[in-house]
């Protein structure tokens, strides 16, 4: 994140194993304060199926070795047992990694989109790659894209304002 390079600056300065580094590097999401988060987050991206914790099975052994690395936004099952305020939703959690999916995304649906739509496209983004970003605004029928190199992935987070208000004013014509 642009508001995140010092943070993870210090947090790597401590040594991996030490208890200060499980603390500061433990939640970089805010799990506890936004639990909804890594509840839904898996789910978000089951495009039918069942997704059985994908980023758990798929993440390769060396972060197990190394527990330095960073893993990105991804939320693993045991998360849900090692943070105290994400315990009471781990059954939930666990249902709806197990849930058959439907197709989430209707492509037929967004080629006929009527409502007037805008969307910010971050070219620097580090977990979204910009050109499926670009590739899936395409298909939206009426959807301007803000295409920036601003803001990372949390132009939200760091400017909501004039986010908000550009989509806005692109959604309604004014840009």
């Amino acid at each position: 994140m642009s508001d995140g390079w010092e943070e993870v600056h210090y947090v790597l300065e401590l040594p991996p194993r030490s208890p200060a580094f499980r603390h500061d590097a433990g939640d970089h999401m805010a799990l506890a304060r936004n639990p909804i988060y890594a509840v839904l987050h898996e789910a978000c991206w089951a495009d039918g199926g069942v997704t059985d914790w994908a980023a758990h099975r798929l993440r390769p052994a060396v972060f197990d070795e190394q527990p330095e690395l960073l893993t990105g936004e991804h939320v693993f099952p045991w998360l849900f047992e090692e943070l105290a305020a994400l315990a009471p939703l781990r059954e939930a959690a666990e249902l709806l990694a197990q849930r058959e999916w439907p197709r989430l995304y209707d492509e037929a649906a967004l080629r006929a989109n009527a409502v007037p739509a805008a969307a910010v496209i971050y070219t620097e983004d580090p977990y979204v790659e910009r050109a499926f970003s670009e590739e899936t605004a395409a298909r939206i029928h009426g959807l301007r894209p803000w295409v920036t190199s601003e803001y990372d992935h949390n132009g939200l987070r760091v400017d909501g304002d004039r986010i908000l208000s550009r989509l806005i004013d692109l959604a309604r014509g004014r840009v």
